[in-house]
C-alpha cells in the first residue's frame, strides 16, 4: 500500500493545496461547507453514504457511514475548520519550499483530510473489506470548542472500540494520548460613564470592577495540580477621558482531571457573583466544554497496537501529552479508547509559519492505512 501511496503523493498536494487555498475559518461558513462538499464528493465515490447535518450558522457537520457496514468498531473525527479569518488564503496561498508545505490550516488539518481520504483510497484498492469498519465525523466547528458537533461525535462513538483522532502529529512526530481539559468564560460589566476631569466622582469604573475580578480569577491558577485560569483579552472604556461604562474580560480555563471541573466552575461562577464596586454589574457567561483526555489502560493498549503497526513500517512511535484541545477529549470521556495526533507531521500551527513536512504526508497516511486494516481484522 505504501506504494500505490508513493505514486499518489502528487494528487495528495493538489488536494491540499486545494484545501488549503478555501478560507475556512470558524465563522466563515461558506468557506468550511465549500470545503467539505470537496470531500463530500471524494468519499461518495469512495462508496460511502455521506449524511450532511445543516448547520444555520456554523459550518455544516458530515457523518460518512460505508452502506455495507451493520456496526463500524473505529470512529475518525476530523475538522474543517481553522483559525484564520477570511482573506488569509489569497494573502499567503499554499507554497512549497524544500521538503514544506506553507499555508493556512495545512497542517491543522487539511492534510490529516487528505491522510485520511487517500488511507480509504488505499484500502479500497487493496482490503475493501476494512472500509465497512470505519465511521467518520467531518466537523466544522473544532476551533471553537465544537458546540454543535460535540454531541454528534458523543453519539457515533456509542459502542466503538477505537477513536482515531486525525490532528496532526507533533513537530517530533509523537502522537497525543493525554490532553488537558478546559472551556471559555466571558465577563460582563457595567458601570457608569462620567468625565474624568468634570465629575470623576459620579463614574463607577467597569475597567476596575474587572482588573479586580482578573486578579481573584488569576490566583485559582495551581500549575502543581493542572489547573490554570487565565483572562486572556480585555475589552472595556469609551476614552481615554471617560470613566469607563463598560468592559469585558475573557476566560481560558485549562484542567487536568474531570473531578476539577465542577468546584473551578463553583469558584469562578462565586468570584463573578458579586462585584468589588457597589454599582457596577456583572454578567458571566461560558463554562468548562471539554473533559480531560485521560492516558489510561484503554490508551494505552491502543498505542501499543498503533505501535506495533509503526514498528512494521519502520516508525518509532512516541507519544506525549499536551494542554491544547482536542475533539479526542469527547471520545476518550465516552470511554473510547482514544489516540490522537494520527495526522501528517508538522507544526506551527495557527501562525504564519505553519507547516507541513511533505515526507511525511505518504509516511503517516501509510500508517494510517496500515492501523485501521490491522483494527479491522481485529476480533
Amino acid at each position: 500500500m505504501k506504494e500505490f501511496l508513493q505514486t499518489k503523493q502528487s494528487e495528495m498536494l493538489s488536494l491540499l493545496e486545494k484545501l488549503v487555498n478555501i478560507d475556512s475559518g470558524s465563522a466563515h461558513k461558506k468557506g468550511i461547507d465549500e470545503v467539505g462538499g470537496i470531500l463530500k464528493e471524494i468519499y461518495e465515490e469512495l462508496g460511502f453514504a455521506v449524511d450532511v447535518i445543516e448547520e444555520p450558522e456554523n459550518g455544516n457537520n458530515m457523518v460518512i457511514t460505508h452502506p455495507g457496514s451493520n456496526n463500524p468498531t473505529m470512529l475518525a473525527v476530523a475538522h474543517m475548520d481553522t483559525v484564520f479569518r477570511v482573506g488569509t488564503a489569497s494573502e499567503r496561498p499554499f507554497t512549497i519550499k524544500g521538503d514544506r508545505a506553507y499555508g493556512p490550516g495545512v497542517i491543522d488539518m487539511k492534510a490529516s483530510q487528505v491522510a485520511l481520504v487517500y488511507a480509504l483510497k488505499a484500502l479500497k484498492e487493496y482490503n475493501p473489506e476494512a472500509l465497512e469498519k470505519i465511521q467518520i465525523v467531518l466537523n466544522g466547528d473544532e476551533e471553537i470548542g465544537s458546540p454543535t458537533s460535540r454531541h454528534i461525535i458523543e453519539k457515533y462513538s456509542e459502542g466503538k472500540k477505537y477513536a482515531l483522532i486525525m490532528e496532526p502529529a507533533r513537530k517530533d512526530g509523537s502522537l497525543v494520548t493525554a490532553r488537558r481539559g478546559g472551556g471559555y468564560y466571558s465577563i460582563y460589566v457595567k458601570g457608569k460613564g462620567a468625565h474624568s476631569g468634570i465629575e470623576p466622582q459620579n463614574g463607577i469604573s467597569a475597567i476596575e470592577e474587572l482588573a479586580h475580578k482578573t486578579i481573584q480569577l488569576h490566583a485559582l491558577t495551581n500549575h502543581e495540580e493542572g489547573i490554570s485560569v487565565s483572562v486572556g483579552l480585555i475589552q472595556g472604556g469609551e476614552s481615554v477621558n471617560t470613566i469607563a461604562p463598560s468592559a469585558v474580560g475573557h476566560v481560558d480555563v485549562r484542567i487536568t482531571y474531570a473531578e476539577q471541573a465542577e468546584e473551578l466552575d463553583r469558584k469562578i461562577r462565586e468570584i463573578c457573583a458579586t462585584p468589588y464596586l457597589a454599582g457596577t454589574t456583572i454578567e458571566l457567561e461560558g463554562g468548562i466544554n471539554r473533559p480531560p483526555m485521560v492516558k489510561n489502560e484503554q490508551t494505552i493498549e491502543f498505542l501499543e497496537i498503533i505501535k506495533e503497526t509503526g514498528a512494521q513500517l519502520g516508525i518509532d512511535i512516541t507519544d506525549v501529552s499536551t494542554g491544547g484541545g482536542s475533539d479526542a477529549s469527547f471520545t476518550s470521556a465516552m470511554g473510547v479508547p482514544t489516540v490522537d495526533g494520527l495526522g501528517p507531521v508538522g507544526g506551527n500551527a495557527h501562525s504564519v509559519d505553519e507547516y507541513l513536512e511533505i515526507p511525511t504526508l505518504v509516511e503517516r497516511t501509510n500508517l494510517l492505512t496500515e492501523l485501521i486494516r490491522k483494527l479491522a481484522n481485529k476480533k
